[in-house]
């Protein structure tokens, strides 16, 4: 996975280069009387220490179900430093009318209509962000906020996609793939109907599945609270992965 160029570094028991990421884990096979594998680790650093290979076994279950949810802020793009970024694309738009509650650009409570960016460490993909963590969620792993903490400056700016490259490892290394994925981006603006087929296609790329197993919705938020008030934006993902089969392999 490449994640960019430089030094070496330790995430969780992965490490890297700054380029590629490989597992200092070795991942170990049992076969049970159903065929099934399951799979467990022994790493290079203590046990208690890693995050995505822990101490106790994953069981090798048919099909696995996972949920994440992820909610950034909006604000005016020169505030918020970089563009709206949602399943790998950038939401370009009209200016759209922000409520500012703490009366930054006019007084509190007006609107103000503004060009909106994404405020985060890394590039706060909302629907990247739900995937990861429906991923390690449904692996019994730790949430992609201790994986890839957000007090880090390795991942500032950083371009969801690795994150979702990781995921993906780390799914494949468990000997799942996925069985589907369903999004529901909740947003009030802009618009997100006509980016929507290639939101779905990075989703399908990312993680080497096929279009009819991957399902983006979105909806307002009826003008409730921040997300209504164009201060932020959120995601829920539910999604299933499947065991992989001898027979997926050939």
């Amino acid at each position: 996975m490449n994640l960019s160029p430089a030094t070496s570094f330790v995430v969780g028991g992965i490490s890297s280069t700054r380029g590629i990421v490989t597992s200092t884990a070795q991942f170990a096979t049992t076969t049970s009387t159903d065929g099934a594998t399951s799979a467990s680790t022994t790493t290079s650093s203590s046990s208690s220490d890693d995050l995505l290979h822990p101490n106790y076994e994953i069981e090798p279950l048919p099909v696995r179900i996972g949920h994440g949810f992820d909610i950034h802020r909006m604000a005016p793009i020169q505030e918020a430093g970089q563009p709206v970024v949602i399943g790998g694309v950038e939401i370009t738009h009209k200016d759209q009318k922000w409520t500012d509650k703490d009366g930054k650009y006019v007084p509190a409570g007006e609107i103000y209509e503004t060009q909106l960016g994404v405020v985060a460490h890394s590039d706060g993909d909302v629907v990247y962000h739900s995937i990861v963590d429906a991923i390690f969620g449904a692996l019994t792993l730790p949430d992609i906020g201790q994986v890839f903490q957000d007090t880090d400056p390795r991942w500032k700016g950083c371009d969801s996609s690795k994150f979702m490259q990781h995921a993906y490892e780390v799914m494949t290394e468990y000997g799942y793939k996925i069985g589907n994925v369903d999004v529901t981006l909740i947003l009030e603006r802009p618009k997100v109907a006509s980016f929507k087929p290639a939101m779905k296609e990075n989703i399908v790329k990312l993680l080497d599945t096929t279009p009819g197993r991957v399902n983006i919705k979105a909806r307002t938020h009826e003008r409730v609270d921040s997300v209504g008030e164009l201060r932020s934006l959120s995601c829920h993902v539910v999604l299933t992965l499947e065991r992989i089969q001898s027979t997926d392999q050939e």
